[in-house]
This record gives C-alpha cells, sequence and structure tokens, in this order.
C-alpha cells in the first residue's frame, strides 16, 4: 500500500504544506500559543493517519482521524470560544491538581456549538461538514461498534483506503488555514487552498 500514488502524493502534499505554515504565531498569548499546539496536534495526528492507511491499518487510522478532527476543533474552540478561565486551565503545568481541574472541558458538541456562535462563519461550515459527513462512523471505529466489526472481518476495500486518505487531508488543509489565521496572515489562506487544489487525486471532492 505504502507506494500507492494517492500516499506518494499526499506525502509530497504535506512538505509543502508544512513548508507554507511555517511561520511565527502572531503574539505569544495563552489563547494564540494554546491554540496553535492543538492545530499542531491535529496535524501530528494527520501524519499518523497517513502512515496507518499506507499500511493498510484503516480501523486504527480512523481512530486517529477523529482524534485529528477533536484537536482542530479544540484549536479553533480555545481562539474564539473558549473563556480566558479555560484558557488558563489548558495552558497550566501538567500535574495532578491542574488535571483534575482540566477534567470539565466542553466536549466536541458543546465546542462545535459555541464556535457556531463565536468564529468566522467559514470556519464553522468547514467543520461541520466534516462532522456532519464522518462523525457517526468515526464514533463506531472509536468504539470497536459495527464498522470496524465488520471491515476487520471482510477486509478494507482499497477505494475505502482511498477516500480516508482524501479525507484526512482535507481536514488537513482546513488545519492549515486555521495556521494562518494564527500567524495573523489570513491572506496565506488562498495559497493553502491553491496548494490543495493542486492535488485533486488526493483530495474529497468539491462540493
Amino acid at each position: 500500500m505504502m507506494h500507492d500514488p494517492i500516499f506518494l502524493e499526499s506525502d509530497k502534499f504535506a512538505a509543502e504544506l508544512y513548508q507554507l505554515i511555517s511561520l511565527p504565531l502572531y503574539d505569544d498569548s495563552p489563547r494564540i500559543v494554546i491554540s496553535d499546539v492543538a492545530c499542531s496536534l491535529s496535524l501530528e495526528h494527520w501524519g499518523a493517519a497517513r502512515a496507518l492507511l499506507s499500511s493498510g491499518l484503516l480501523p486504527s487510522s480512523l481512530v486517529v482521524h477523529r482524534a485529528q478532527f477533536e484537536a482542530l476543533v479544540r484549536s479553533v474552540w480555545i481562539l474564539y470560544a473558549a473563556t480566558d478561565e479555560n484558557v488558563a486551565k489548558l495552558s497550566a503545568n501538567l500535574d495532578l491538581e491542574n488535571e483534575q481541574a482540566a477534567k470539565n472541558m466542553p466536549q466536541t458538541s458543546d465546542m462545535m456549538s459555541a464556535i457556531e456562535k463565536n468564529a468566522p462563519p467559514q470556519a464553522y461550515d468547514a467543520l461541520n461538514r466534516f462532522k456532519k459527513n464522518s462523525w457517526k462512523a468515526l464514533n463506531s471505529y472509536a468504539h470497536a461498534g459495527i464498522h470496524p466489526i465488520r471491515r476487520h472481518h471482510e477486509g478494507y476495500p482499497v477505494h475505502l483506503i482511498h477516500d480516508v486518505t482524501r479525507n484526512t487531508n482535507g481536514l488537513a488543509t482546513v488545519c492549515a488555514m486555521q495556521a494562518a489565521v494564527l500567524s495573523g496572515l489570513q491572506p496565506l489562506q488562498k495559497q493553502v487552498l491553491e496548494l490543495a487544489a493542486s492535488y485533486p487525486n488526493c483530495m474529497p471532492p468539491p462540493l
């Protein structure tokens, strides 16, 4: 699988994307810094999901793909909707006391509701489209539901592995647009979209 053209193209796209968004942050405020950490975490999950997919490990890749989405939602939520108290909890040193204090962070559905109210519509729309199309299946894979049980038993169609790869790349594109915002260079988002458009074979179909 790893020599499949879609993975070679995805790796090339990833290298160009990272080069494009390798920029300093707009400032060093806790909100910007922690949002960037979550954004970076989402991109790391993207790399892990692609590695698993290229090895033919579809169910495991989809568990990581869900984490990719959740980390991106967290990044957008931190930037636009989290309270200062939320940001402080996520910025605190990791110890038992602070771990307990950070346990009550909003879940994905709550963060999405807050993003809808506080973030730019484009950011919410991109996340919401993904959630509508993929969330139920991703939950099934994360909790050993019917999707992974049947797929693991029957085998993994190549077209499904390709489709998931395209979805991970599409979500990474949204994440790169968030990185552009965190750098304070919003016009860079256009370059991110143009780069993604130059790799149509490894991207989700246009809406």
